[in-house]
């Protein structure tokens, strides 16, 4: 990977190994996947081979981000890049896709399970600001829903929002993130905390209990929650 003050290609400065900003004004695309490497061993292998990967690929302008994080559950790895549009990422895959995509699939077969699904594309929708001065992002909590369309879709994304006021709620929460993938049977919330601690002090009142936000979700036809899992240690490349 290059130092967080080397420039690529393009001339564009790149951070490396930070939480990327998700609400950043270029990003016109978001690409988002998961993969589970079996063990810790496998977890490292997969986080250390495909950023590898990545910062050895010339990057486009319209190239924004593309993070990886570690699971806390010793397995998981999450994926999570930046576009300033889908066009630019087609462009790009299109020009050095076949090259990047060998690499890949040479790190992901080389960890038994890992296997090779690619990213699904999403579009930021709406978000839960957080309460005055922002602190510092230590942990990703990752939340997923199935959903039948972009009705149900919006339908989920905005009640929660209007429920909580807009705002991010929880003693260590700083934000969510909604993505609405393109095709409407997903939404993704890239929720920042401070710690995964944090997290899991909140998360056994909301989704153990019966409170409103699980009777909303429950109450709501055509979205399957799919729960969640708590990620750390950003691994890659953020143009900055």
């Amino acid at each position: 990977m290059t130092s967080a003050h080397d420039t690529r290609n393009d001339g564009s400065p790149f951070r490396t190994d930070v939480f990327p900003e998700i609400r950043r004004p270029d990003a016109g695309a978001a690409v988002i996947s998961e993969w589970d490497a079996g063990s810790p061993e496998g977890q490292r292998a997969v986080l250390d081979g495909v950023a590898r990967a990545w910062g050895e690929t010339p990057l486009p302008a319209g190239f924004l981000s593309r993070v990886l994080f570690a699971g806390t559950d010793g397995h998981s790895v999450l994926n999570y890049g930046q576009w300033t549009s889908d066009t630019a990422r087609q462009e790009f895959l299109r020009a050095e896709g076949a090259g990047l995509s060998e690499r890949m699939a040479a790190v992901l077969d080389g960890v038994e399970g890992a296997g090779d699904a690619g990213p699904t594309l999403f579009r930021l929708y709406r978000s839960l600001l957080p309460q005055g001065e922002p602190q510092v992002a230590g942990c990703v909590v990752r939340v997923a829903f199935r959903t039948t369309g972009h009705h149900a879709a919006r339908e989920l994304v905005d009640g929660l929002v209007e429920m909580m006021g807009g705002r991010q709620i929880g003693e260590g929460g700083i934000a969510s993130h909604f993505h609405l993938s393109d095709d409407g049977t997903r939404v993704v919330n890239y929720s920042e905390w401070t710690a995964p601690e944090a997290h899991e002090r909140e998360v056994g009142s909301i989704v153990h209990g019966d409170g409103p936000v699980m009777r909303f979700i429950g109450g709501l036809a055509g979205v399957e929650p799919l729960g969640f899992r708590r990620y750390t240690a950003p691994r890659g490349l953020v143009r900055a």
